[in-house]
């Protein structure tokens, strides 16, 4: 059956002795003149036999939005590690190379989990695509992930240094495309809730990045030296919650999977966790408990983002209102 038949049928609604599933009412056709009533009964919209426009994402949650979040905590703290070296602040350094190269390595991990095999990554390098955002990600990774290593293992072991600093420089480089691309990846593909989020939420996620770098750098670095670390919190929590309001604004009935089931739980804690870990982050000074609790509580909720905003896609694409009805608004504001 072709899409056109998809949609016809859906227009249709369910036909006697079939069991389609009606979705919401998806709007009233306009009146053609004043006080002139409609004589069409309002059109609805429904999936042929109930079956979903869209197939489902088969993506592994732990899988793929552990990927996505443990990328965001890699690249923004490549960026921390190099201002680490910079401003003369070594355990700053250290620990945002040593998060970095775990983060990365782990989140390779979780993509070659959910790929299967090994050599579904590999053979990804084949060729290169700019126009494919999953291709360009790949080589990003490939180029990226022994960088962090690179700088890692020089600081910790004291040799090479100089080869050592030349690596966290240009990994911090590759950082802010390596956090943010994912939602690059999300936004190129047909679920309504992250396709239609494609301005903000490259944003969204950069923010969240920052405050998961933040959170890592707050938990495990001396008061005295997590200065950087402190206004990336404050930083990064104002964008992601700001962005992340502005998309949901404009994305209109398509932000709805934001705020129903699981998503809605994840989302609310991630907004809670994220605003306040970055009050904490301000009143907690240079005590380290309270530094400590401000940096899980950015850490959590980075998470929580990441996890709420992959749910919410999901539920978008089960349901066949959020692929028809803005469609059918698009094609009657002559959008195509």
């Amino acid at each position: 059956m072709t899409g056109s038949d998809v949609t016809r049928e859906g227009i249709r609604g369910a036909r006697p002795g079939r069991e389609a599933t009606t979705c919401a009412q998806a709007g009233r056709r306009r009146r053609r003149g004043r006080g002139e009533q409609p004589m069409v009964p309002d059109a609805e919209f429904s999936s042929y036999y109930g079956k979903p426009v869209l197939n489902r994402p088969s993506w592994a949650a732990l899988d793929i939005a552990g990927y996505l979040w443990l990328g965001g905590l890699a690249g923004a703290s490549s960026l921390l590690a190099a201002g680490g070296d910079v401003t003369g602040r070594p355990a700053l350094a250290r620990t945002a190379k040593l998060g970095a190269a775990g983060a990365v390595s782990l989140s390779l991990g979780a993509l070659v989990h959910d790929l299967g095999r090994p050599s579904r990554f590999l053979n990804m390098l084949r060729v290169f695509k700019p126009t494919s955002p999953m291709n360009v990600g790949s080589w990003l990774l490939a180029g990226y992930a022994p960088l962090t290593m690179a700088a890692a293992a020089a600081d910790v072991s004291g040799r090479l240094r100089p080869a050592g600093s030349a690596a966290t420089a240009a990994a911090s480089v590759l950082g802010p495309a390596v956090a943010t691309y994912t939602a690059v990846l999300l936004s190129d593909t047909a679920v309504p809730s992250w396709h239609e989020g494609y301005r903000e939420l490259p944003f969204v996620f950069a923010g969240s990045a920052a405050t998961a770098a933040a959170g890592l750098a707050l938990a495990g670095v001396p008061t005295a030296q997590a200065g950087p670390a402190r206004r990336t919190a404050v930083l990064g929590a104002a964008l992601e919650l700001g962005a992340f309001r502005l998309m949901k604004r404009r994305m209109g009935m398509v932000s709805e999977p934001f705020e129903q089931g699981r998503a809605r739980v994840l989302l609310r804690g991630a907004e809670a966790l994220t605003a306040g870990g970055a009050a904490l982050t301000l009143v907690a000074g240079r005590r380290r408990g309270a530094a400590a609790w401000a940096g899980a509580a950015l850490l959590a909720g980075s998470a929580a983002l990441r996890f709420g905003v992959f749910h919410a896609g999901v539920a978008s694409a089960e349901d066949p209102r959020y692929t028809v009805v803005p469609q059918r608004e698009r094609l009657a504001d002559g959008g195509g």
